[in-house]
């Protein structure tokens, strides 16, 4: 179930945003399936825990887009389900599977109907369409799950079936069958089959063609035509037709080719002939035209085309044919599906235990001939093991020769046909296509900088038509094995160096320009992208400008790029970056100042509070000094840029201390905030730090202090709160008035941080500003209320992975949950998880504060209750 589940999770996704899962979130979705812990899943993958949430929030946030609702790790399985039944598909008996690669054809025109109609659902799991557009395989993915020790062996019919296919080399091809048979039933009578080297073009067709003989009326006659690899050695035309008169048909040709020709026709028009012509490439030159020696090669193609005959034509080719006047219908040949190659590599005895296989065949673009090479490999070598095969040759797709030939092939020609496009598609390398797996039209053009403007189209036009660069709505990609073949040809040119830097400084800046706002998080990744194609370069002051390039974002701010990303909550992802970086910033670089604000922050959120600590000191040191040498006067943009690095810190480090419940300390920076930042261009600090300590003297039983506070800002933070700027302050007065009884007050503050926060999608806020209405709720009565927010509150924080707020959620719940008596050992558990949680920060004042309130509630709850 967790193979299918992940099929149809990732088909979801395709059909809304074209895009498919990373192998990642393949993993995460599989091992969520199995009850897995976010802690259990980060340590077999090799991230940080952090990482894994961080990328199931987003995977979650994606699904629940694509199913029209809520998708979390609780819900996942019923949100599938209820999707699958939405289609039509009822999962409400046995095991589901779901079968995956092409487009389902009709029922009727399955490869083995009787079989899939006469086993019931208890004689073995029911072969159900993929009902998003997917081929239908005669085997059950739940037979072939990437998890299962070993694969249960088929039942042997199904093994008889799975066989015959593996043999045949047509497994998985009945969409692509069903395909050809759509474009006859349309009238086409000429059809190219066109795709990159391995698909098994070639075995389709004369499959395909054999079929012909058992249709009615059937094909009485195949005439098979293999064009000769070196274009110097391709047969006339002219030859083939008198071989084909004198041979198959005992017909004596004409003296001039146009009488023979004629005679041909005749013939055709009088039987059903069926004629492939195999690896038509050769001879066509640069534009997909034939080449000049074999240009009467489109008057046979015109012949075989008669609409008067009976004749069927199968062309194929790794290049689009361009003849004008033709009618020929272009058909793509996709890759196979997941589910084809577990069914070959099945029928080779090769079974996979973990994410192997899939991997494999998202970087080899379900390539035929390359599952061939690999399960070769994978026998002769590896001892049938695919986990080990693929750990040894992740990193380099072209390591088996037969695959680097499979691939080089296909560029040598393109090189020698088309220097420019050669060019292109080296550069095209440069790339990731990761965490954005495609790039746009100006992505590709940036590259081409040296080249007229007016010849671009031409130019990708001519990668396209040789099944080199994918496009898909406007969008362009380079499957993983060709880009490894690309920067193999980048790599070997004479001006490698030069190269590289260019094309991955054009792409770096494509990126930052294509991004002028970020209002999604698909507009922060391809920002971030330009950060990657520094670090290839190693410019390093270039990929801290990257992080730190500020833009309005969602909540009307102008943000860094790296503080609007952690908001979006990538955090692990924005961490890894800064990281990578900040030894080679000069210390006194301001750049560097602010690197460490933006990643104290990032700790902080991950409760690593004393290295959040460490990075604001930093911070302030670093900008201090620079403030000292400088000497900026007060007027200057660079005092108010310098001066607000250390006005944020020190604020963050009140934050800090409150969080640590180090509340003189936390008061003593936000008073230096106050006192720096009031009458200034930076009043707005001031303000959010007299909300902060307004909090922090409520927490020491200032009521009165606090209250006037609170008081003063009110109006102002609310105000701004309502936009989200601010809605973090927002909840925090909520928390001050609510310390201080106003609970009208305190739910107001609430439910406005909360409405910025959901229109801005910024969950920790929400979760916060939760825990605060739960312990309102508590506070007037409202249990059931009071519970159902602690644990939304606590389900959004562990997405988050925020772990002081997490641990504080623990608390409140534990708290709340202690005042029903049927609940006393649940209470006890979410006691102990907060404990757990400060102790690995560590915050032992927070530790004791809980004890505390834990010890006081259980006296009341005593006097309440007396034995």
């Amino acid at each position: 179930m967790a193979s299918d589940a992940i099929e149809l999770a990732d088909r979801l996704v395709f059909t809304v945003t074209g895009r498919h899962l990373n192998d990642l979130q393949r993993t995460i979705l599989r091992q969520v399936w199995q009850g897995q812990k976010y802690l259990d899943i980060a340590n077999a993958a090799g991230y940080t825990e952090g990482h894994i949430k961080d990328v199931a929030y987003q995977m979650w946030r994606l699904l629940s887009r694509v199913t029209g609702e809520k998708v979390t790790k609780s819900t996942l399985k019923s949100a599938l389900k209820r999707s699958l039944l939405k289609m039509g598909i009822d999962v409400s008996g046995g095991t589901l599977s779901i079968a995956v690669g092409e487009t389902s054809p009709p029922a009727k025109t399955l490869l083995f109907p009787a079989h899939s109609q006469a086993t019931s659902a208890s004689q073995s799991p029911a072969i159900v369409a993929r009902a998003l557009g997917e081929q239908m395989v005669p085997v059950a993915l739940s037979r072939l799950s990437t998890t299962a020790p070993s694969l249960e062996p088929l039942d042997p019919l199904e093994h008889h079936i799975a066989a015959e296919s593996a043999q045949l080399g047509l497994v998985g091809r009945q969409g692509a069958i069903a395909h050809l048979n759509q474009l006859i039933t349309e009238g086409h009578r000429t059809i190219l089959i066109q795709g990159e080297g391995g698909l098994g073009k070639t075995t389709l067709a004369q499959h395909f063609l054999t079929q012909q003989a058992l249709t009615q009326p059937p094909v009485d006659l195949t005439l098979e035509l293999l064009m000769a690899q070196d274009p110097a050695d391709i047969t006339p035309v002219e030859w083939v037709v008198e071989e084909w008169l004198r041979q198959d048909f005992g017909v004596e040709p004409g003296r001039q080719f146009g009488v023979t020709l004629d005679r041909l026709r005749r013939q055709l028009r009088q039987r059903s002939v069926a004629v492939l012509i195999d690896n038509l490439e050769p001879a066509l030159d640069a534009q997909g035209r034939f080449i000049t020696p074999h240009r009467r090669y489109v008057e046979l193609l015109r012949v075989l085309a008669d609409s008067r005959g009976q004749t069927l034509t199968l062309m194929t080719s790794r290049d689009r044919l361009c003849e004008p006047g033709l009618p020929i219908a272009h058909y793509r040949l996709p890759g196979l599906g997941l589910a084809a190659w577990a069914t070959y590599f099945n029928h080779r005895g090769i079974a996979d235990n973990g994410s192997s296989l899939p991997a494999m065949h998202s970087a080899y673009g379900g390539n035929a001939k390359a599952m061939e090479i690999l399960a070769g490999a994978v026998q002769a070598d590896f001892e049938g093991s695919l986990a080990t095969y693929w750990q040894a040759h992740s990193q380099d797709l072209l390591g088996p020769i037969d695959l680097k030939n499979l691939v080089e092939s296909q560029i040598y020609r393109l090189k020698a046909l088309d220097p420019e496009a050669y060019q292109l598609f080296c550069r095209l390398g440069v790339y990731r296509y990761q965490e954005v797996p495609t790039i746009s039209q100006a992505a590709v053009d940036c590259l081409m900088g040296d080249i007229p403007a007016q010849r671009h189209p031409a130019i990708v036009t001519s990668l396209r038509n040789r099944s080199l660069l994918e496009c898909r709505q406007g969008r362009y990609w380079l499957h993983p094995v060709v880009r490894a073949g690309a920067l193999a040809q980048l790599s070997a040119t004479p001006a490698f160096a030069t190269e590289w830097e260019s094309a991955h400084r054009a792409a770096a800046q494509c990126w930052s320009d294509s991004i002028r706002q970020i209002g999604t998080l698909e507009d922060a990744r391809q920002a971030l992208e330009a950060y990657y194609h520094y670090v290839a370069i190693q410019d390093y002051d270039a990929t801290a400008r990257v992080i730190l390039h500020s833009r309005d974002n969602q909540w009307q701010q102008f943000l860094p790029l790296g503080s609007t990303l952690y908001r979006m909550g990538l955090v692990q992802p924005v961490t890894d970056a800064i990281t990578a970086i900040l030894d080679h910033i000069p210390a006194q670089n301001a750049d560097a100042s602010e690197l460490s604000n933006i990643l104290g922050d990032l700790y902080w959120i991950q409760g690593r509070l004393q290295d959040a600590i460490a990075c604001q000191q930093n911070a302030i040191a670093i900008a201090q000094s620079c403030l000292q040498t400088e000497i900026p006067d007060a007027t200057t943009h660079r005092w108010y840029y310098l001066t607000m690095l250390v006005v944020d810190s020190q604020l963050s480090l009140g934050l800090y201390h409150l969080d640590l419940w180090n509340l003189d300390t936390a008061a003593t920076w936000l008073h230096q905030v106050i006192a720096t930042a009031t009458g200034t261009r930076h009043q707005p600090w001031a303000d959010k730090a007299t909300t902060c300590l307004a909090l922090v003297l409520a927490y020491q039983e200032q009521g009165e202090a606090a209250k006037s506070l609170a008081d003063s800002v009110i109006e102002q933070v609310r105000g701004r709160g309502q936009s989200g700027r601010h809605a973090f302050f927002v909840q925090l007065l909520g928390h001050t008035y609510l310390h201080l009884g106003h609970l009208d007050t305190a739910e107001l503050l609430f439910q406005t941080a909360i409405q910025a926060a959901e229109t801005g999608h910024y969950l920790q806020i929400k979760a916060n500003a939760l825990v605060g209405l739960g312990r309102l709720k508590r506070q007037r009565g409202d249990l059931p209320g009071a519970v159902d927010d602690c644990q939304t509150a606590i389900a959004l924080l562990e997405e988050v992975g925020a772990h002081c707020d997490l641990a504080a959620a623990h608390l409140q719940y534990g708290l709340t949950l202690s005042d029903l008596a049927t609940y006393a050992a649940e209470a006890e558990s979410h006691l102990h998880r907060a404990l757990d949680l400060f102790q690995a920060i560590p915050a032992p004042e927070q530790i004791a504060r809980a004890r505390q309130a834990w010890n006081q509630r259980q006296v009341h709850n005593v006097d309440r209750h007396p034995a």
